[in-house]
């Protein structure tokens, strides 16, 4: 396999600014976003539309006197997220994507930590925000909502006022000009505040990842995307920006039950998002094949169309895509790892599936599968300008994955110590553990701060053993890890049990017994493993693990808990 075989045309560009003037003058009579009103009716939002709005927005942030601050934005996936992004990226200014979810404590101390002048935040955040607001321990100056109220500035008045001052001949902000190196986007890490680190990202970081992805994947301006993944995120902000930078329509889901009923809706044909998602969807279609019968006509329908082209597929299990709206051709997986069988399921009816690889660090974008190559349970490989090394290789070639490219980050934000940690003569340590094979393909084993290391010295990745557990029936999720026992550790598994499944196909069972059938389950998975790799307890619930808003269990909390409780 050749790395530089790239097969989409696309420009480079310094800045997003640049990026998008050429998206929309490119595609200026499609559909940017794809919004609705209050009796759930459609309303389109063009590309010519939305500069003039990014151009309303920006003009009032500078009237406000945010010129070359840091605006914070906090809120549910929506166009006024979006648009406030773009706009404090066109102003050259510095945005601060926060955590909705966040306690008050830790978003105060975000907001602090980041020194924000100004937030954007949805209504929902209201009481939040007024408590942090007479707390009086943040840099905060303006506060804008989308709610009416007399306690803070209407985002739509706001942007109105930028219009009236736009039309009326006041251009500072079109004129500005973008240092596409500077510090313009502040994003906090996973986890919580007190842990989570504030990552420095340039302009040119961003568009270098969009102009490398652009190469490889294929999206148009015929697509739909139904924007799901926090744009908090770096794996969710960059994703839209990709899809505007190719003309694609944007929509946001209603919330987490209703993303079916919104595939149908807005037509959508890509979705990105994580693999926990990704294989409750799976489910959904794998048990309507169930109901209707036709599990093993599709086993072997499946076998006879395995050689044959995606058109061909989707037309002879036109039915099953049905379910999912009928237009849905590409699933972008990130995050975590997707399991192999679903990756492999979704390809085999006609919807690629795309995994990918990066960090926060990085843009985030480091390495991904594409339409021209692709071998099921890697990540692909390293996109252009970008390179991937393996080091401290043990006996097996597993090792500390490690890139360097023009996405990797400044550093972290008035954190020299850290930064110097993982930068490293141009490289940056990524703290994720894997192998590259002879063709190239990235595989990732585990992360370096989850590895479990034994007295003895063997190390174990439990995402290896989880893996292997999550595909046990009766099993939802699970998270293995080393419990402690003197100087060392007994490695343990905390399950999060099935229930709809207990009922459907262990009916009448008390939770014992599920227990005691997963147990069973388990050792036989034991039996595959060298003896130090052994599950030897099982935590049985069927409560949920406290997680991060990608959908990620926190290690770390859910151990601190399980050793409190016991």
């Amino acid at each position: 396999m050749k790395k530089d075989d790239y097969f989409h045309t696309y420009p480079y560009f310094n800045n997003i600014k640049e990026m998008m003037d050429y998206s929309i003058e490119q595609n200026s009579d499609c559909r940017a976003f794809i919004l609705k009103d209050k009796e759930g009716n459609h309303v389109n939002i063009k590309y010519k539309e939305l500069k003039d709005e990014i151009n309303y927005l920006g003009t009032s942030f500078l009237n406000l006197g945010l010129k070359g601050k840091k605006i914070a934005i906090v809120g549910k996936n929506s166009y006024m997220w979006v648009l406030s992004y773009l706009a404090v990226l066109y102003g050259n200014m510095v945005a601060v994507p926060l955590d909705k979810d966040l306690e008050i404590g830790e978003l105060e101390n975000c907001l602090v930590r980041s020194k924000a002048d100004a937030v954007i935040f949805d209504e929902k955040l209201i009481d939040k925000i007024m408590q942090i607001r007479a707390n009086g321990n943040t840099y905060l100056k303006e506060y804008i909502t989308n709610a009416k109220t007399d306690d803070f500035k209407n985002f739509d008045v706001v942007k109105n006022k930028g219009k009236e001052l736009y039309l009326s001949g006041k251009k500072d902000f079109e004129n500005i000009e973008i240092d596409s190196d500077k510090m313009s986007v502040l994003v906090f890490t996973s986890g919580t505040s007190a842990k989570s680190k504030a990552v420095m990202l340039s302009q040119r970081n961003i568009a270098v990842d969009i102009y490398a992805m652009k190469q490889v994947e294929g999206f148009y301006n015929t697509d739909v995307n139904l924007q799901f993944l926090p744009l908090h995120h770096m794996f969710g902000s960059t994703g839209v920006l990709i899809f505007l930078a190719s003309g694609c329509a944007n929509a946001f889901p209603d919330g987490l039950k209703y993303v079916q009923q919104n595939m149908k809706e807005y037509k959508v044909s890509i979705f990105v998002g994580v693999p926990a998602l990704i294989e409750a969807i799976y489910k959904k279609i794998d048990k309507g094949i169930e109901n209707q019968g036709k599990t093993s006509l599709v086993r072997a329908l499946k076998k006879i169309t395995n050689p044959l082209g995606v058109k061909v597929k989707r037309k002879i299990f036109k039915s099953i895509l049905s379910e999912l709206g009928g237009d849905l051709r590409l699933i972008i997986s990130g995050a975590a790892a997707l399991d192999k069988k679903i990756d492999i399921d979704f390809n085999e009816i006609g919807i690629r599936v795309i995994q990918g690889y990066g960090l926060t660090e990085t843009s985030p974008v480091v390495a991904a599968e594409n339409d021209k190559y692709q071998k099921f349970g890697s990540v692909g490989f390293p996109m252009k300008g970008f390179e991937v090394e393996v080091v401290d290789k043990d006996e097996q070639g597993i090792g500390e994955l490690r890139t360097r490219g023009e996405n990797v980050m400044l550093g972290y934000y008035e954190n020299e110590i850290e930064t110097s940690e993982v930068l490293k003569d141009g490289w940056f340590y990524t703290g994720d553990y894997g192998y590259i094979d002879r063709e190239g393909f990235i595989f990732i084993t585990g992360r370096k701060k989850n590895m479990i290391v034994l007295q003895n010295g063997k190390k174990i990745f439990p995402e290896e053993v989880e893996d292997l557990i999550n595909k046990i029936d009766l099993v939802e999720e699970s998270m293995v890890f080393g419990f402690p026992k003197g100087n060392d550790v007994v490695l343990s598994v905390k399950v999060k049990y099935d229930e709809d499944i207990a009922k459907e196909k262990y009916p009448n069972k008390s939770e014992q017994e599920l227990e005691k059938i997963t147990w069973e389950k388990i050792k036989e998975i034991n039996s595959s493993f060298p003896v130090y790799k052994h599950v030897k307890n099982l935590i049985f619930t069927k409560e949920d693990f406290i997680k991060t808003t990608t959908a990620k269990i926190k290690r770390f909390e859910e151990i601190k808990k399980i050793i409190q409780n016991s």
